[in-house]
């Protein structure tokens, strides 16, 4: 494994320029949920940063493996985050403009599945990067893949605390910005990749 800065250097700015739709994400969470909690604060950008870390490596694994059909597969990666971020989006937009957005109970929180699934939307077009990565030895590509989940997480853990701070000035409106960023999120991932 050829370690040097450059790889670093371009490691990091490579996780740093897919971290940008999940930090957009983690600041709505965090305007939907200006108390969240520490430890939830934690599991949020964690869970980007592994979605992150783990589908660099797929693609990878496709790359070496079944490169034919993760090819013919990239071609829906927009219309799946779209309908993800959609989804998520829509429903905070719902919570926003039914709640008062002051009483938020816990079942308005942002749940285990909804945090799931966008961690997969926002990383999904990460699965390309195999396709960039794909000269590295499995040692690099791992490596590769771990800067861009160490990235991921700090730029998540800024969104969220950005997001909570915004979301404290809010108030009750909070939820429909929220929502509103993450289709819009959504819209520009399909546009980029379908349209242009």
């Amino acid at each position: 494994m050829n370690l040097s800065l450059a790889f670093i250097l371009n490691s990091a700015l490579l996780g740093a320029g897919l971290a940008m739709d999940a930090f957009s994400v983690s600041a709505a969470n965090g305007l939907h949920d200006p108390s969240m909690s520490r430890k939830r604060t934690l599991i949020i950008p964690g869970t980007f940063a592994f979605f992150q870390f783990l589908m660099p490596m797929l693609g990878w694994i496709c790359i070496h493996t079944v490169v034919q059909y993760f090819k013919a597969f990239d071609q829906f990666v927009p219309w799946i985050a779209l309908l993800l971020l959609l989804y998520i989006g829509g429903k905070m937009l719902l919570e926003g403009i039914r709640g008062d957005g002051d009483d938020r109970s816990d079942n308005q929180r942002l749940s285990g599945r909804d945090l799931l699934i966008q961690g997969i939307a926002t990383s999904i077009d990460a699965l390309s990067v195999g396709f960039t990565i794909a000269d590295y030895d499995l040692g690099m590509a791992f490596l590769c893949s771990v800067i861009v989940a160490v990235v991921t997480f700090f730029i998540c853990l800024l969104g969220i605390r950005i997001g909570k701070t915004l979301g404290t000035h809010l108030s009750g409106k909070a939820s429909i910005l929220g929502g509103l960023i993450l289709i819009g999120i959504g819209i520009e991932i399909f546009v980029t990749g379908v349209i242009l």
